[in-house]
């Protein structure tokens, strides 16, 4: 089969479009999919360059933690799926191919109104934002939600899903342009930290639930902004993976502080966030009250390209990359 494959550590000239072996047949309750779409995330950036390296399992040189694409065989004991069902789901690694083999507990139907490029910007993002804010970070009816990076694709799944329910939501960019496209999906409050970066002044009354996709640069704001019992859910560590702070202000205010990852979690655990995604976002997308965010589509064999264009912070929302017409 054909996959995006590193072939050194290093820069996006460093990567391929490579004949590779295809995986076996699928055994157990495992489904084997053939891919449509695949989108890029931070994560690829940081294996591509060897600061991220694959779980045991999975392929090193080959990236992609999630796709859209359609069952082309089911393993002995899986009932879930039949051939040429349309899927999406997550994986550990090596998504950016034609052929992922995968538990079928992993994956979720693709909503007939959605083609596999727009679902190909769904699984990660959306999965990660639920799982985060919602499953973990529990926020509930009428509680204000602040979103940091809120023009990533994690930021504006999280985004849309909090306004679906009702939800205020903060959201910070160093991007004017982004923040003007955030508010045509809602977001009540929009803040510039390029021009100042000292955005707890800004918001009344704080916010229960931060979603941070930054990191350490706002560790110390992110704690005066969070309201009583507040809670910081830590996703990306973008701005630094390191801070001090008052630990004061957590005791206090009574503040929980918890970091987050999908990549490294045990099969199960990644079962029971796609389970929770399927139970409470997939209606959401049937219904056209959330969108994916695809922000531009790349064939494979343009992977470099798009490489560059993610790592140039100009994208606004999800970079899919299209294998095949399916």
């Amino acid at each position: 089969m054909k996959a995006v494959y590193i072939r050194e550590f290093g820069g996006p000239e460093n990567l391929e479009i490579r004949e590779v072996d295809a995986p076996g047949d699928p055994k157990g309750n495992e489904v084997l999919v053939r891919v449509g779409a695949s989108a890029l995330n931070r994560a690829d950036l940081l294996q591509r360059k060897g600061f991220y390296p694959a779980p045991e399992g999975y392929p090193e040189r080959i990236p992609g933690l999630e796709f859209a694409g359609t069952v082309i065989a089911c393993g002995p004991s899986a009932g879930r799926f039949r051939e040429g069902d349309r899927v999406f789901g997550i994986t550990a690694g090596g998504a950016q191919a034609e052929f992922v083999l995968t538990r079928e507990d992993h994956l979720a139907p693709v909503p007939p109104n959605l083609g596999l490029v727009d679902a190909a910007a769904v699984p990660e993002a959306f999965i990660t934002a639920h799982d985060a804010v919602w499953t973990q970070g529990g926020l509930s009816e009428g509680e204000t939600l602040l979103i940091h990076a809120v023009g990533s694709g994690v930021g504006l799944a999280a985004l849309q899903i909090a306004k679906a329910r009702g939800n205020r939501v903060i959201g910070t960019s160093r991007t004017e342009e982004k923040l003007e496209k955030c508010r045509e999906f809602g977001l009540d409050l929009a803040i510039d930290t390029g021009i100042d970066p000292g955005f707890s002044k800004k918001i009344e009354n704080g916010a229960e639930v931060i979603l941070d996709l930054v990191g350490g640069a706002y560790l110390e704001e992110n704690l005066k902004s969070l309201a009583q019992k507040g809670r910081l859910i830590i996703v990306g560590l973008v701005g630094g993976r390191k801070a001090e702070f008052d630990l004061g202000t957590a005791l206090t205010k009574r503040l929980t502080i918890k970091g987050t990852v999908l990549r490294s979690r045990s099969d199960e655990e990644k079962a029971g966030a796609t389970a929770a995604f399927a139970r409470d976002i997939l209606p959401l997308l049937e219904s056209g009250s959330i969108v994916p965010n695809v922000e531009r589509v790349f064939a494979a064999e343009d992977v470099r390209e798009a490489h560059e264009h993610l790592e140039s912070n100009e994208s606004f929302g999800k970079v899919v990359l299209e294998f095949s017409e399916q």
